[in-house]
């Protein structure tokens, strides 16, 4: 199982940036689907971006593109969330998702199902 570590967030004023990583180990598959869904106080957690390790493929939510890329690094077993124009909205705990997988179908990648392991989190707050 793909054990991850989420780092990188924080406080910043509406209009600010933040880039989120994702550290992850255990790796045994050729290729992962890894995922970053959200969650804000009393709703459900959300996918935001995900992105297949196959080739490449990203795919994000309407709400985030346009402001937030998802990148890997594979030589450090990174993955990343660049975020751009930060609005209070955005303000949720950020979680990092891995599914092992050589399909490149990233038909329910927003789905929680969708993905075995997870980290624990990292809080971004955006003030207006």
């Amino acid at each position: 199982q793909v054990q991850l570590v989420e780092s990188g967030g924080g406080s910043v004023q509406a209009g600010g940036s933040l880039r989120l990583s994702c550290a992850a180990s255990g790796y045994t598959y050729k290729s992962y689907f890894m995922g970053w869904f959200r969650q804000a106080p009393g709703k459900e957690r959300e996918g935001v971006a995900a992105i297949f390790t196959g080739d490449g493929t990203t795919y994000y939510a309407e709400s985030v593109k346009g402001r937030f890329t998802i990148s890997q690094d594979n030589a450090k077993n990174t993955l990343y969330l660049q975020m751009i124009s930060l609005k209070p909205e955005d303000s949720a705990m950020y979680y990092c998702a891995a599914r092992p997988t050589t399909s490149a179908y990233g038909g329910s990648w927003d789905r929680q199902w969708f993905y075995g392991s997870w980290g624990q989190g990292t809080q971004v707050t955006v003030s207006s």
